[in-house]
């Protein structure tokens, strides 16, 4: 072993550090223009969220900082761990952690609070990886990159690996009613299928949405007798045979059970929960309502223009007409005192740090480095599509933060420690983790 590899930042992917960084600082400014308070104009002010963000800031750089001491196979080793005492605390803290805005998914420390579920995205990522570098392995000497043959052929791989994801999911959804938590988690969908999942259940997965969205405009009954027709129809052009039939009758069947399902789980929902999604389908108009923050959202944005209104100068902003601007809509910000300019920057830099993560999950020599890099992406990516498309109206309010800009320390550090752990193997990626 050569001497550098001692050094802390040996092997270390600068460019994702620097882009990180970059989207930090971004971040915090940003903060800063969102809740600025003209009684208390000093930016390290600790009794403002931009004081404290700049806490959170620092803390984060203290465990990136940490991530990168410790050796690559600790997060191999104590990969299970991770997923299950965070799997305990998701379960522990609605029954002793701290209510906060009607959720009670944080368990209080004095004046700080910790959200448990957002640190189960890299515990989940470490056992997804964990588990799948131990399936079967198909090394494709030409090119030196592996794929999980067994994941395709044996359905108990992709079976457990559907629970590993599906546990937290749950728990988190049915425990904490935290949606938005929990539906982050169904990203890891990408890195399933980077490692030889069917493209089929893919089809199936945009299938079955598009059949939720259809069941959610149109009548049961009509939607179900148009199924009915399609299939009549396919039996007419395929080939006559038992085989067939049955497949038909099948794929019939499930679509029926999915639009069955669909409205089952609609009149489930919470008053606010249905409002939102008609709101999106255009099903009713409430500006004044469940629509008016994305409203407000989207005339901020707008107002911006092409270079937007200057910092610190947006109206919709300074005056508080977008609810959580320094959180879930913190785009709004961008987008009002930057512009066009602004949020494309935003965005670019965002993808950037996406496409970096893939580009440096494709050098892996080891497996769990893989998958666990493409689990980093898919996270980062699901953030990033999902509140930007809730804050511009085209997809439901869900409330998840965006990815190293939003205020919060659970946010923050999550992200870091998620991305940190995969720039720590990506150091190491000569050698072959178990």
């Amino acid at each position: 072993m050569r001497q550098n590899e001692h050094k802390l930042f040996f092997g270390v992917d600068k460019i994702a550090i620097l882009t990180y960084a970059l989207l930090v600082f971004m971040g915090w400014l940003n903060i800063y223009a969102a809740v600025y308070n003209e009684e208390h104009q000093n930016i390290f002010d600790t009794s403002q969220k931009y004081g404290m963000q700049l806490i959170w800031i620092g803390s984060a750089f203290f465990i990136a900082t940490f991530i990168l001491i410790i050796d690559a196979g600790f997060y191999t080793v104590f990969a299970y761990f991770f997923y299950v005492f965070l799997l305990v605390a998701c379960i522990a803290v609605p029954y002793v952690g701290r209510s906060i805005k009607g959720s009670r998914s944080w368990f209080g420390f004095g004046s700080f609070g910790v959200q448990p579920a957002e640190f189960m995205k890299f515990a989940t990522n470490l056992a997804l990886a964990k588990y799948l570098s131990n399936v079967n392995i198909e090394v494709e000497t030409s090119s030196r990159k592996s794929r999980l043959s067994d994941l395709i052929k044996n359905y108990k791989n992709t079976i457990i690996a559907v629970i590993i994801l599906g546990l937290p999911l749950l728990i988190i959804k049915v425990l904490q009613d935290e949606t938005g938590l929990a539906l982050v988690l169904m990203a890891f969908i990408i890195t399933l299928y980077r490692e030889g999942l069917s493209v089929n259940f893919l089809i199936f997965g945009l299938l079955s949405a598009l059949l939720f969205i259809l069941s959610l405009v149109m009548e049961s009954q009509t939607l179900i007798i148009s199924l009915g027709v399609i299939a009549a129809l396919s039996f007419l052009f395929v080939k006559r045979s038992r085989k067939n039939l049955i497949i038909i009758s099948i794929v019939f069947a499930a679509a029926s059970g999915v639009v069955l399902g669909t409205n089952f789980v609609y009149q489930k929902l919470e008053p606010h929960q249905k409002d939102r999604i008609d709101v999106l389908l255009g099903k009713k108009t409430d500006l004044k309502g469940v629509g008016y923050n994305v409203n407000q959202a989207k005339i901020a944005i707008g107002s911006g223009g092409f270079w937007g209104k200057g910092y610190l100068q947006g109206t919709q902003t300074k005056y508080d007409f977008v609810p959580e601007q320094d959180t879930d809509f913190i785009f709004c910000t961008v987008g009002e005192e930057w512009g066009f300019v602004g949020t494309s920057l935003v965005i670019i830099l965002e993808l950037f740090l996406i496409i970096r993560v893939i580009f440096m999950a494709e050098r892996q020599r080891s497996p769990f480095s893989r998958i666990y890099g493409y689990g980093v992406a898919s996270v980062l990516f699901f953030h990033l599509a999902v509140n930007v498309g809730m804050t511009i109206g085209l997809m439901p309010v869900i409330g998840i933060p965006l990815p190293f800009f939003s205020y919060g320390g659970s946010s923050l550090w999550s992200f870091t420690i998620l991305l940190f752990i995969f720039i720590k193997l990506d150091a190491n990626r000569l050698v072959i983790l178990r």
